[in-house]
């Protein structure tokens, strides 16, 4: 018998009015699930998110073709012994912050608001693009200019990579949110490589172009943002992590550093790895992420929510996410430098026009992300993450195995379906990884997820340029020298300057490639050496053929040892991914206002995956 108290009806009406609450809620869980901001608000989400992490994603490596123009632009030679940190500063100091500072820039939408966050980042960008293109100085100072306005431009991009997927999980039902995630994952590993192409066609025009075409978008952007975001999901307030934030941007950015510094030569090394204070760098970076650790399993409210690693298809898919960051990092510059140092020039290039053609011969690895990503990402709502990005990482590991058995001088249309493998492989790969890793935690952990994803895939990029930067140097260590001096000695050059060149650390003659220069002719003018030479020595050894035949030996062993690398890491990637479990994209985990502990088990509507409404 139910007691009633006053007001509450007889039990005629009280039995409509429980149907009608039990059919309100339902009404309110269904819209907040599916349009919690009017029917096309997910689509609005989708397309400004996506413009933004495009946005973000190309300018981090739009400057890498450009750099060549941006600095004599401002009158300095990036390859000169005292200007190489300067340059090294431009592609890194860009990746670093963006490293360090995701995961802060997620728990902060978290608290906050997610669209508030993310809207002050589009801002920040916007304002940090148009001082960037106003360089007012030269030189020195002029580098010095750019690359401070280059971290504060990362930090706006931070903030929009680190809270874009949160707002499209809070916009998208699940039935859908693969599918979201994948367009906005894919348009930011397509915006790395779009950028390479980018720069290499605006720094033709003029290198403060490589800026500009940044300030229309994001203008564009902020005010878009600002007008149609909304917050579909209430902040939860708390306290800011200070401990843990100062330890891990402290830790985070002294590793990275360190790796950085790694990569320049240290007396008679080749590399920087036995320099006292690249080793205090990575040994104080790794001690300082220990206590990082070490503190947030005992702050009650912690920036980097360790306990979201008990579910484990968050942290196999983190795990896979960032060894197949390294591996396509490694692949993106190990491709620029074989192209740019030896293919196109032996194919009739100039060396000052390698930069864009590199950037054009690349296209099949973005269509291959554009194609696999949202097709993949569609079909993993259905039938769930696991094998989409299970077999993608061995797709992708494939194409790394097809490109070490290429010979140096390759034939483009089979060297072209290697690189459409591996977009595919990688799309199939990123897209439903990202939904799995979103999907799997409380709705109200989704920012710091974000946050914590990015910073995986982020550092993992920024470790690529460390770890496969030094294999090919020590590659090229061991056969380079002998090689570069015997070359230039049956050319004409005096044994001493031809001993001097081939002394020089393989890095100078990595970055000459890199950055569209010819290396033997930046080895021999600094001493005068050319001059001295006959016309026709002189033409031979500044010619197209002489350096990419003189290094083909030397470069093929460095790139075996990076792709034989790169697949082992996308192996390793995909029995990761194997192991994440059968998880599905579920509904929106409850609003639990606490992380999920080891002890506690997953409500059952987080372990099933939702049907279709």
């Amino acid at each position: 018998m139910t007691a009633h108290g006053p007001g509450s009806g007889d039990r005629h009406t009280d039995r409509p009015r429980g149907r009608t609450a039990s059919a309100l809620r339902t009404l309110q869980s269904a819209r907040s699930n599916d349009t919690p901001a009017g029917p096309g608000y997910k689509w609005v989400a989708l397309s400004n998110t996506t413009l933004g992490v495009l946005i973000a994603t190309m300018d981090a490596s739009i400057v890498i073709i450009s750099l060549p123009a941006i600095f004599r632009g401002i009158g300095l030679d990036p390859l000169a012994p005292g200007n190489i940190g300067y340059l090294l500063w431009m592609i890194l100091g860009y990746l670093l912050v963006s490293a360090v500072l995701v995961v802060v820039l997620g728990r902060l939408g978290d608290m906050y608001g997610r669209v508030k966050i993310y809207n002050l980042g589009f801002l920040i960008f916007a304002c940090a693009s148009v001082a960037l293109s106003l360089d007012p100085f030269r030189a020195g100072a002029g580098a010095l200019w750019l690359i401070l306005w280059r971290i504060v431009q990362a930090f706006g991009g931070s903030m929009l990579t680190a809270n874009s997927a949160a707002i499209l999980t809070d916009a998208f039902p699940a039935r859908q949110r693969g599918m979201a995630l994948g367009i906005n994952q894919i348009t930011a590993l397509a915006g790395q490589f779009l950028g390479l192409l980018a720069g290499g066609l605006l720094a033709a025009v003029d290198w403060r172009a490589v800026f500009w075409v940044s300030v229309p978008v994001s203008i564009t952007g902020t005010i878009w943002s600002y007008l149609s975001l909304r917050e579909t999901s209430a902040g939860r307030r708390g306290r800011i992590d200070w401990v843990g934030n100062t330890t891990f941007a402290a830790g985070a950015g002294i590793l990275l550093a360190g790796i950085t510094y790694g990569i320049q030569p240290y007396g008679s090394h080749p590399t920087g790895w036995t320099n006292p204070w690249v080793l205090a760098g990575l040994i104080g970076g790794v001690a300082l992420l220990l206590v990082f650790c070490v503190v947030e399993t005992r702050i009650a409210e912690p920036m980097f929510n360790l306990a979201l690693f008990k579910i484990r298809a968050f942290a196999a898919g983190n795990l896979a996410a960032l060894l197949t960051a390294i591996a396509r990092g490694g692949l993106q510059f190990m491709l620029i430098i074989w192209l740019q140092g030896i293919w196109l020039p032996l194919h009739g290039y100039a060396f000052e026009g390698t930069p864009l053609w590199a950037g054009i011969f690349m296209l099949p690895l973005t269509v291959g992300f554009l194609i696999a990503g949202p097709v993949s990402g569609y079909l993993s709502d259905r039938f769930g993450a696991r094998m989409f990005s299970t077999a993608g990482l061995v797709v992708v590991a494939a194409s790394f195995f097809g490109l070490l058995a290429l010979p140096v001088d390759f034939d483009y249309g089979v060297f072209a379906a290697l690189l459409l493998l591996n977009g595919l492989g990688q799309g199939m790969f990123s897209s439903p990884n990202t939904s799995s890793i979103m999907g799997s935690v409380p709705a109200e952990y989704r920012g710091v997820a974000s946050g914590m994803r990015s910073t995986f895939q982020n550092s993992g990029t920024a470790l690529s340029i460390g770890v496969f930067f030094s294999l090919m140097v020590s590659g090229l260590a061991s056969s380079l020298p002998d090689t570069l001096r015997g070359g230039l000695e049956a050319h004409g050059v005096p044994s001493g300057a031809a001993e001097h060149a081939a002394s020089l650390p393989p890095v100078s003659t990595l970055f000459a490639t890199f950055l569209g220069n010819n290396p033997i002719e930046h080895l021999l003018s600094s001493e005068g050496t050319l001059d001295h030479l006959s016309p026709s020595q002189h033409a031979a050894l500044t010619g197209h053929s002489f350096f990419p035949q003189l290094v083909s030996g030397p470069f093929h062993h460095g790139l075996a040892i990076v792709f034989s690398v790169a697949a082992g890491m996308a192996l390793v990637s995909a029995v990761a991914s194997a192991l994440r479990g059968g998880h599905r994209p579920a509904g929106d985990a409850p609003q639990s206002g606490r992380p999920i502990t080891a002890a506690e088990p997953r409500p059952a509507a987080e372990r099933r995956h939702n049907a279709p409404s």
